[in-house]
């Protein structure tokens, strides 16, 4: 299966990342288009029924997928699946199956009980997404790389919350100005210049920094949904970075 189907599918579903990986090195995209679909898949799965049990089926497929990529088995017949096992050793695969299970949350829909708890949800998703694209392109700074995909992801929670609210989740504990800021600190703290390995990968989190800043200044603007920057500003950001990889 060809790689520009992965890229089809993170252009519909996740066109953040699809800019992203655009901006990365032509090589460093065979990597990255198929681990960012299956994070769309997975991401879908939860939404595509209102059966929880059917949703929890459907992600098991995908964590099956990458146990047997993990095991070094032939891989599945599937647009996604053959690309990625192309890209990702056993220990890649295992690391990815994080961001999978952490998707259980929009199943269950329980609101979290602490900001700990928000936080290692957080870092499972982009944390671990982003650390496995850099490893698959072999970088070795993982704080670093771990750090920077925490951020870009908060930020993009940030930028979800009437989303996820409108969906009938709980996506903050109490969503106050003391709760959002904290979060935008920790984020801000967080964010780190990564090795040049891992830079392709890095590019998803080139929002972060204004987002959250942004949130810092008026966490409001969580509330009310107005974070996002202009799209010729975000576009501008994105090749800045790319250029100079910072």
């Amino acid at each position: 299966m060809s790689v520009n189907a992965c890229a089809e599918i993170v252009r519909a579903g996740d066109p953040d990342r699809f800019l992203a990986a655009m901006a990365a090195p032509p090589a460093a995209r065979m990597v990255l288009f198929p681990i960012y679909a299956l994070n769309v898949e997975a991401a879908r799965a939860p939404w595509v029924t209102a059966e929880p049990m059917i949703a929890e089926i459907r992600l098991q497929w995908w964590r099956d997928a990458l146990s047997e990529i993990a095991e070094g088995m032939p891989p599945r017949r599937h647009e996604v699946v053959e690309p990625l096992a192309q890209a990702l050793d056993s220990e890649g695969a295992n690391l990815l199956d994080a961001a999978v299970v952490a998707r259980r949350w929009e199943i269950s829909r329980e609101p979290f009980t602490s900001t700990e708890q928000l936080v290692a949800h957080i870092e499972a998703i982009a944390g671990a997404l982003m650390w496995t694209a850099a490893r698959a392109l072999g970088a070795t700074d993982e704080d670093a790389v771990r750090g920077t995909g925490f951020a870009g992801g908060l930020a993009g929670w940030f930028t979800s919350v009437p989303d996820l609210t409108a969906r009938g989740l709980q996506p903050l504990m109490n969503e106050g100005e003391s709760e959002i800021r904290d979060l935008a600190r920790m984020g801000l703290d967080r964010l780190s210049r990564v090795s040049r390995a891992a830079h392709p990968a890095a590019l998803a989190a080139w929002e972060a920094r204004p987002v959250l800043s942004a949130a810092l200044k008026d966490p409001s603007r969580v509330r009310d949904g107005t974070l996002t920057r202009a799209p010729a500003l975000r576009r501008l950001r994105l090749m800045r970075m790319a250029a100079l990889g910072r």
